[in-house]
């Protein structure tokens, strides 16, 4: 197993829910910083790299994103919507982590391509032990790699499938 470099992004509008969420994280091994949004919109300024958030050394663009989807000015939807609509955003890893149980939200946030959902638990260290889970499993997935500005870092046999497995007769 060779470990890797996570950027994290957290879209959560709850400062408890965020203080429960970073203390999991560390807790099960996490050393890198997260960031953190507060809202869609916000996040949308972080991707787009405005205002503050122009200085990538200081925020670089995530490689997984965690979204709340119940959030005052610019939901999880729209964050989803967002990042699956520019071809450099829609290939990071979204997660969703909601306490919403609405069969309607899971199945919507699927088809707008989050790559899970996850119920919120209440309980911190039930909420540990999720994101024990997510974290375990993303540092053994291969996710695209992206410089910190957000660009795919160009592959040796990108663009060349045609080359790889020659041509259909």
């Amino acid at each position: 197993m060779h470990k890797r470099y996570l950027q994290i992004l957290v879209i959560e509008d709850q400062e408890a829910d965020r203080f429960m969420i970073d203390r999991a994280l560390r807790r099960n091994g996490l050393q890198e910083e997260i960031q953190f949004a507060f809202s869609g919109e916000e996040a949308i300024a972080y991707f787009e790299g405005q205002g503050k958030y122009a200085d990538r050394t200081l925020y670089p663009f995530p490689t997984i994103v965690l979204t709340d989807l119940k959030m005052p000015h610019g939901d999880g939807f729209s964050v989803l919507e967002y990042l699956k609509s520019k071809p450099e955003s829609k290939i990071i890893p979204v997660l969703v982590l909601s306490a919403s149980a609405d069969r309607d939200d899971v199945k919507r946030s699927y088809a707008m391509g989050a790559s899970c959902y996850l119920r919120k638990p209440a309980d911190i260290e039930e909420l540990g032990r999720i994101l024990k889970l997510f974290y375990d499993f993303w540092m053994e997935c291969e996710i695209p790699v992206i410089d910190t500005a957000g660009k795919q870092v160009q592959t040796s046999s990108q663009g060349k499938l045609g080359e790889r497995f020659g041509p259909v007769e």
